[in-house]
């Protein structure tokens, strides 16, 4: 069963907390370019797993917790 989110608020929520990860604006924007090159391997298994559509959805918000740090 995968397990996907339904809102920012949720994802980071589970980034933050659940996982105790700190969304540095370094940290996003290295997720973001992993996330988007279809040529890296975990990106190929996100996508795989639960699709582009729900790819596009986590580099947004990855892009705006980018935002709140500056």
């Amino acid at each position: 069963m995968s397990t996907t989110f339904e809102s920012y608020p949720e994802w980071h929520n589970a980034i933050t907390v659940r996982c105790g990860i700190t969304l540095t604006k370094d940290y996003c924007q290295t997720r973001i370019a992993a996330l988007k090159d279809p040529s890296e391997p975990s990106t190929k298994a996100f996508i795989d797993t639960y699709g582009t559509q729900y790819r596009d959805t986590v580099v947004s918000w990855f892009e705006q917790a980018a935002l709140k740090q500056g």
